[in-house]
């Protein structure tokens, strides 16, 4: 068995802190990437927003932490309505966020620390200031630019209704009318999230073209890949019909329309971008990684998107909606082993990102966490310490799973989600479409602390008072970068020796997944040649399945037990 030292009663093989994998071709079959929601992970100027030169500055401590590479979400010119994913130029970058120079220095840092660099795009919808908008809304009905989105004759007598009974994602009609050039009311425009973000017709070839373009750009500058946005949208029912259940289709982002929603076209567009940045990997032999998110209903739909000429991989987020039982986890996993990777891909997992409820507070609330009255959040049942203890048992089962596995910024801190914000600082937009604070997301977007006991925590390298862009909370100060890299018991620190070991035993990261015998709320299963993993969805201690003192635990587990809400790996002679 291998040699194995313990913190605290936490147990860990000695790590390689900063190794960095060699490059491959497949790197991203079992990488693990980290997402930098950049508005909010560190600012460098002292505007209270998180920008580029700050990722930049954090990026010795995603190395320390053992990361594979990074994604940066939007940080394109916009109006900012959601902050970033309404995007009026996709070849530059936002004033607010530096510029194309300090985004090439920060690639080329990224590059010399051995990490890969994702970016966000949005190719199913634009920003209402994107200059084909504006075109199509001076040109009027039958002009060109208007072609480039889903313009519509309304209906009724004076087309004053919506052409059909869709409902957007973040709340009311899909549908919102314009007012013409000679200032008659006019022709209505499809947008699936909200009308600041207008949905692209992918039918017109001018759209597919410049996607081309835009592609070709990032690349050109060094990316490693792409995230890609709503990869189940872009197509349409051509002829636009009514939803037979439009009472069902107030959506969210996790239950979508079908009608606008995974239609077979949009597969010819991940084929399309497939070809292209193969092009970029025959040149020096590193794939350009095509990641999407893709909402649909089932495991064999999902493995659709990832066959041999399509993505690369896709998110799989039937793990982060799976609730806290062994047999849900049992049965997500698989799913995802038997109908996604037997496309030749790799499961691509995920326990959180900057859409959802941090993993702390999903695991420890009984009930939705905003459950609180007269518009202010609650947290109804919530015991964030059962809380924390899953979330960092499910983080060491996620990184034993064979494929790859995305973190979302702050999970490695074990952030709880900040649920009492005030209405007035809230920005999203699910909250202005509809009133509702539920699914609201700006909890999870709260900027970071880095150090210190108030706010901002380090997070803004600006004068004492300057104030981050959403308010953090005094207990921040609990979960502070510098605090958790002190404390050996502390999630980051499970997180770096878990990403550690994932990096030098040979059993993990691709392979086999076989399950074990083992108690009732134990879930247990073998990986490669006597690497156990095992985690305890119960309340009670049950006995280990390997003797021995772990390799690695999420906490407390004694010689011989596998205590309640912890996780843990071992190797076996």
């Amino acid at each position: 068995m291998l040699t194995a030292t313990t913190h605290n009663g936490i147990s860990a093989r000695p790590s390689r802190i900063g190794t960095v994998p060699a490059a491959a071709r497949d790197w991203w079959r079992d990488a693990v990437i980290y997402q930098v929601y950049v508005r909010s992970f560190l600012d460098s100027t002292g505007d209270g927003i998180g920008d580029l030169a700050g990722v930049r500055a954090g990026l010795p401590y995603l190395r320390r932490l053992g990361v594979d590479g990074i994604w940066l979400s939007p940080f394109y010119p916009s109006p900012q309505h959601d902050h970033g994913y309404d995007v009026a130029d996709y070849r530059d970058v936002d004033p607010v966020y530096g510029d194309l120079a300090e985004f090439d220095r920060l690639v080329a840092a990224a590059h010399r620390l051995g990490l890969k660099v994702v970016l966000d795009i949005v190719p199913n919808h634009c920003s209402s200031e994107h200059p084909w908008f504006r075109a199509a809304l001076a040109e009027g009905p039958g002009g060109p630019h208007r072609a480039l989105f889903h313009f519509a004759d309304g209906r009724g007598e004076r087309g004053e209704l919506p052409p059909n009974n869709w409902r957007a994602m973040f709340g009311g009609p899909a549908w919102s009318r314009v007012t013409e050039p000679d200032g008659r009311p006019g022709q209505w425009y499809l947008h699936l999230f909200t009308p600041e973000q207008p949905d692209l017709n992918w039918r017109e070839p001018a759209v597919a073209e410049h996607f081309d373009e835009v592609l070709r750009f990032w690349l050109d500058r060094g990316v490693d890949g792409f995230r890609v946005d709503v990869a189940a949208g872009l197509f349409k029912h051509p002829e636009l019909p009514d939803s037979p259940d439009p009472g069902a289709d107030e959506r969210t982002r996790d239950s979508v329309n079908p009608l606008a929603w995974n239609q077979p076209e949009v597969h010819g567009v991940w084929r399309r971008w497939r070809a292209l940045c193969d092009e970029y990997a025959d040149r020096d032999g590193q794939d350009r990684l095509l990641v999407g998110e893709v909402s649909v209903p089932t495991a064999r739909e999902h493995a659709k998107y990832v066959r041999p000429d399509e993505l690369h991989q896709a998110f799989f987020f039937h793990l982060l909606s799976a609730p806290w039982d062994v047999d849900a986890f049992r049965k997500v996993i698989d799913e995802a082993l038997t109908d996604i990777a037997g496309t030749g891909s790799t499961v691509t997992w995920v326990l959180n990102n900057h859409d959802q409820v941090r993993t702390v507070t999903r695991y420890a609330t009984s009930g939705d966490p905003f459950d609180g009255s007269e518009g202010t959040a609650g947290v109804g049942g919530t015991d964030h310490v059962l809380g924390a203890a899953r979330a960092r048992a499910a983080a060491l089962l996620m990184f034993a799973l064979p494929g790859a596995a995305y973190v979302y910024q702050g999970e490695e801190l074990g952030l709880p989600e900040v649920v009492d914000l005030p209405d007035e600082v809230l920005t999203d937009p699910i909250f202005r479409r509809t009133g509702s604070r539920r699914r609201v997301r700006d909890g999870c977007r709260v900027p970071l602390p880095w150090s210190g006991q108030a706010s901002p925590f380090g997070f803004t390298s600006g004068a004492e008072e300057a104030r981050p862009w959403l308010p953090q909370p005094e207990w921040f100060a609990e979960h502070a970068t510098d605090r958790a890299l002190a404390d050996t018991r502390s999630f980051w620190h499970l997180y770096r020796d878990g990403l550690q070991l994932r990096r030098s035993l040979p059993q993990l990261g691709e392979g086999k997944l076989r399950w074990l015998d083992a108690p009732p709320q134990v879930l247990a299963f073998e990986r490669g040649d006597g690497l156990v993993c095992a985690v305890n969805f119960g309340t009670t201690p049950v006995p280990a399945p390997v003797p021995g003192t772990p390799l690695l635990a999420s906490g407390e587990c004694p010689d011989g037990t596998l205590p309640g809400s912890t996780a843990a790996w071992w190797v076996d002679d």
